[in-house]
């Protein structure tokens, strides 16, 4: 159907005939601008011929004037009705970029990469994957920034996600800070579907909030967390006895992150390689979407530029017969 983003525009229709009754007359074709002597010579019978507008002019010109007006209204052409996929979920991701995630314990494509590295490799997929589902990235370290509010707009995300660097947040790790900002953003929403995934490799080393104290605030506000450690058990390094075994993710403090998740109604999952890390958000991905109300979008198409093109044809076409009259 086609309908006017603007119908109150029509009201200028009229305004030609308005200005045509309420402007001054023009000067009387009878009234003699010239008075000769020999006005008598001319025969009595003989009448002044008055030229009248030229009809046909005269309704081209309404036309262009009633096309130019139906163009300003902006006439749209509107689809049939869209549903929009809507799960009902708002699901956060908290990312840690502190120093410690610099740690080459992962293997993407046969080479070894840090942690953040890894993180970007399977949550940009599992982004892709959340249709229907708004999403908001926090990165923190030292502090906790909201680099994504709340968005349909999955590619964004994922863009921010793999934009962000390790350090740009701090070197240290404010965990408590991170669940705390994630509860601000999404307490107005719906009870229901609040979800925070929290991915990190170590200890609450920063922040004014602890851990505990944000986890209860979160479950306060039935917002459920799902925390993540991220870091291998184990990896060989070299030295100058040659290779020895450490463990890299010694700082991670399972106890806290377990807690995190089990007052909030969520779990503790730990990745320790490339495939359980890919497990974890597989897993993720069963979480059961929200009812909610069914939302439909009709796609509108801009019009006005057909009727703007006939007016201006018509004013080109008047113009054009003026000069050869």
């Amino acid at each position: 159907m086609i309908q006017l983003f603007a119908p109150w525009l029509l009201v200028a229709l009229p305004f030609p005939l308005l200005i045509y009754w309420l402007a001054p007359a023009k000067l009387n074709a009878n009234q003699s601008a010239l008075r000769v002597p020999f006005l008598g010579d001319f025969a009595q019978n003989e009448t002044v011929k008055i030229h009248s507008p030229n009809r046909t002019r005269l309704y081209l010109a309404a036309l262009a004037w009633t096309l130019l007006v139906f163009a300003a209204a902006r006439p749209q052409w509107l689809g049939e009705p869209i549903e929009q996929a809507m799960s009902g979920r708002d699901l956060m991701l908290a990312v840690d970029l502190s120093a410690s995630m610099q740690e080459q314990d992962f293997v993407l494509n046969k080479q070894a990469v840090d942690r953040l590295t890894a993180i970007k490799a399977i949550a940009t997929e599992f982004i892709n994957r959340r249709v229907g589902d708004r999403l908001g990235l926090i990165l923190f370290g030292t502090q906790a920034y909201l680099q994504t509010p709340l968005t349909f707009d999955r590619k964004t995300v994922a863009t921010l996600l793999n934009e962000s660097a390790i350090g740009l947040a701090g070197d240290n790790t404010a965990i408590g800070d991170a669940i705390g900002l994630a509860v601000k953003r999404l307490r107005n929403e719906s009870q229901n579907s609040r979800v925070l995934i929290l991915l990190t490799d170590g200890a609450n080393t920063a922040g004014e909030v602890s851990p505990l104290k944000a986890a209860e605030l979160a479950a306060a506000n039935h917002l459920k967390i799902y925390t993540i450690g991220i870091g291998a058990d184990e990896m060989l390094v070299g030295g100058f006895f040659g290779y020895r075994k450490v463990n890299p993710s010694a700082d991670i403090d399972e106890g806290t992150l377990i807690k995190i998740a089990e007052s909030t109604g969520g779990y503790y999952y730990r990745a320790k390689s490339l495939d359980e890390l890919n497990n974890i958000y597989l897993r993720l991905d069963e979480l059961e979407p929200v009812e909610k109300e069914k939302q439909y979008f009709r796609p509108k198409r801009e019009l006005y530029f057909i009727p703007l093109a006939m007016a201006l044809g018509l004013a080109g076409l008047l113009s054009w017969k003026r000069k050869l009259s």
